[in-house]
């Protein structure tokens, strides 16, 4: 019916934001940082504190990854137990006879194809998982999210006890001795995360590198405060 009154119609805009996990699932995450705690410890805790943090303020919470060449996709929710079953789903997939195939890039495939709605993605892997992301995937899902990715830091060769997860036994001590095996790798490794930090900065996407579990929360932060800028 109609009345001498004005009518004011008010709308309150939704700040909550969808939290994506891309989690690398291959059979290195079994791998030990230079800290002895597995990569796979460190995914967990990192995308369990992150998650935390976005139930806190409401946001949804989904996850990607690959599960014996099949992607294993859980859609935006917000609840705790989403966040649990994603985290339990993922520490019972990450499997010693898994191949490491490209899971990474198939992944965010998916992500391509399947998710329209706007998110904060998260890519979980280590610098191996990095430099296999092809850079055209990464340009295409920029354009429509944000890209921030955790790497992992492996433990280096020349470290005592250090476990092959490929070839499921312990390298001799002796073999890896020598500083100069040290020093390749450490140069290696550097060449590659400077190849890996320019494809990312292309695609305006953040890095942070993590290697144990007590200095996730800080890195987190710096993570997101330089992902502003």
């Amino acid at each position: 019916a109609r009345t001498n009154t004005i009518l004011i119609k008010r709308f309150i805009a939704e700040k909550k934001h969808n939290i994506l996990f891309v989690m690398d699932s291959g059979r290195k995450m079994l791998a030990d940082t230079p800290k002895k705690e597995t990569k796979k410890e460190i995914a967990i805790m990192t995308a369990g504190t992150i998650a935390y943090l976005a139930n806190k303020n409401g946001d949804y919470v989904g996850a990607i990854y690959n599960k014996n060449n099949s992607i294993e996709y859980f859609p935006f929710k917000s609840d705790l137990y989403n966040i649990e079953n994603i985290l339990s789903h993922y520490d019972n997939n990450v499997r010693q006879e898994d191949k490491d195939e490209d899971t990474i890039n198939k992944s965010l495939e998916y992500v391509c194809k399947h998710i329209k709605r706007r998110s904060i993605i998260f890519v979980i892997t280590d610098l191996d998982g990095i430099d296999k992301v092809k850079e055209e995937i990464l340009k295409k899902i920029a354009m429509q999210h944000d890209i921030l990715f955790i790497n992992i830091k492996d433990a280096y060769m020349s470290e005592e006890n250090i476990y092959d997860v490929e070839a499921s036994e312990y390298i001799p001590n002796l073999l890896l001795q020598d500083p100069k095996i040290y020093e390749l790798e450490k140069q290696e490794r550097k060449k590659i995360q400077e190849k890996n930090n320019k494809k990312l900065k292309k695609c305006k996407a953040t890095v942070e590198t993590i290697e144990e579990a007590k200095e996730v929360p800080q890195k987190i932060i710096e993570l997101l405060e330089r992902h502003k800028r």
